[in-house]
């Protein structure tokens, strides 16, 4: 009897267990849709003007691969001073919207930037920085350099693209997170992205 009591308290563990780990992840998954979500919904919109690939890295699967003219950073910009000493860095990077609607890089940090009107920070991705001559450009990436894309409808849009014809509708955060909203060829939207 003792024995049968045992076996049950130990399924009942499991089970609980279970349901914990099941709980913890179901969370977990709902605070990454929800915080991207939040992004797009209340995040500030910034057109970006898309730049050539090279052409080896042009589609891999299902994603176009995009590179921005905001992604090379001149060092011009930066204000605060260059970490002398290498090491991982983050890039706060200000941006101003210019007569042809398009965003560019009017000011950049390696400290965070305040907030300025008519203008919007986004936040580079960690990279590896060992020293820049003062000729240099910084070359940075946002999380955005990926535009997933229908199955077998990524040619169109790589060509358009490398035609310079693509744009990308982002939104920012107060935080500098950016999320792609959308695509445009040839200034008309091709794909909105869903909230959810």
């Amino acid at each position: 009897m003792n024995s049968l009591m045992a076996r049950l308290h130990s399924g009942r563990g499991y089970l609980l267990s279970a349901i914990i780990v099941a709980g913890l992840q179901t969370v977990i998954l709902g605070t990454i849709i929800q915080s991207r979500a939040s992004i797009l919904n209340n995040g500030a919109e910034v057109l970006l003007k898309t730049a050539p690939v090279d052409p080896r890295d042009f589609l891999r699967g299902d994603y176009v691969v995009l590179n921005y003219d905001i992604s090379s950073v001149p060092v011009q910009t930066v204000s605060g001073g260059i970490p002398a000493e290498p090491g991982e860095r983050t890039l706060w990077v200000r941006l101003k919207k210019q007569e042809d609607g398009f965003w560019t890089v009017i000011e950049s940090s390696f400290r965070e930037l305040p907030p300025l009107p008519e203008t919007v920070i986004l936040r580079s991705q960690p990279f590896y920085s060992g020293g820049l001559a003062a000729g240099d450009s910084i070359r940075v990436e946002y999380g955005i350099e990926r535009y997933y894309v229908p199955e077998g409808q990524g040619k169109p849009i790589e060509e358009a693209r490398n035609g310079g014809n693509v744009a990308i509708a982002v939104r920012v955060s107060p935080a500098g997170s950016a999320q792609i909203r959308g695509l445009l060829v040839d200034g008309k939207p091709v794909y909105d992205e869903p909230l959810y």
